[in-house]
């Protein structure tokens, strides 16, 4: 899968290793990445059932509609290293792994080192959700065998002692965005914690999305409608895209407008990507 394509998974929702009776849903959702937790959402007393019973979410993931994954625990705890012991011998690989409290290159390195083999390669995302994390992203997006980057805002509002309202998540988010950027990584958004509130959730999408993020987590399945259409570029952007594109060709790719706007070559990119991102074909050279 081509970084483009990595960059159109959307929608991401996660399902406890324990809640075997939840998988199908979650396969099923309507979601772009289902992952797979062996973190947050298991209780330590039961973390070595769920390294055991979670290679069963990826049963039939050869005609799985969406990419199958596992967030593990974190590669420098003791927890992390079983699961990548776990996970090198399971018989179905994920095609995703998500990698908690990355603060280093080497995090993702040694993830790669376990899991890496002569036909397989997952998909490693770094799940940035510390402070330390934040000022060590220009070395972290480096990493060979990075994909893309997650924002976590829980653990870092939670390690700054503030609030995870959109003000204070900013500057991070924008750090994540840009870095993500500079390397051509796929970048997606916290979820949002609020289940009953979809005008809260459309609100902080559209925001991380004029921000540069490609996607956004989810914590309900009834999120993923929301999140994916806020992600999809709309037929009116797709419009204009194409408006955009054509004028560049008009116009040998020089300074013209469009609907009244100034255009050059920043937005000629800026068009090329919404239609790429949209699977759309450019409109024919004239």
């Amino acid at each position: 899968m081509s970084a483009l394509l990595l960059r159109s998974t959307r929608a991401w929702i996660s399902v406890p290793a324990p809640a075997v009776n939840r998988y199908d849903t979650a396969k099923t959702s309507g979601a772009h990445v289902a992952l797979v937790d062996l973190e947050d959402s298991v209780a330590p007393a039961k973390k070595q059932h769920a390294r055991t019973i979670a290679e069963r979410f990826f049963d039939g993931q050869a005609t799985s509609p969406c990419l199958l994954g596992v967030r593990m625990n974190a590669p420098v705890l003791l927890d992390g290293i079983k699961d990548l012991a776990a996970m090198s011998g399971w018989r179905a690989k994920p095609a995703v792994v998500l990698v908690p409290k990355v603060e280093s290159a080497r995090d993702i390195e040694l993830v790669a080192g376990v899991l890496d083999a002569a036909d397989y390669q997952p998909f490693l995302f770094a799940l940035i959700e510390t402070p330390r994390a934040i000022e060590k992203l220009p070395s972290i997006v480096r990493a060979s065998r990075i994909s893309g980057l997650v924002f976590g805002t829980a653990d870092y509002a939670a390690a700054l002692g503030c609030g995870m309202g959109w003000e204070p998540m900013l500057h991070a988010r924008s750090v994540v965005a840009n870095s993500a950027a500079s390397a051509g990584l796929a970048a997606i958004d916290s979820p949002y914690f609020q289940m009953d509130d979809p005008d809260g959730l459309r609100q902080e999408a559209e925001r991380a999305k004029a921000l540069g993020f490609h996607g956004k987590g989810a914590i309900h399945t009834g999120q993923l409608p929301v999140i994916t259409e806020l992600f999809t570029p709309s037929q009116e952007e797709i419009a204009h895209a194409r408006a955009v594109v054509a004028a560049a060709q008009d116009s040998g790719s020089n300074i013209t407008s469009v609907d009244g706007q100034m255009v050059g070559r920043p937005f000629f990119t800026m068009a090329r990507s919404v239609l790429e991102a949209a699977g759309t074909r450019e409109e024919p050279t004239r």
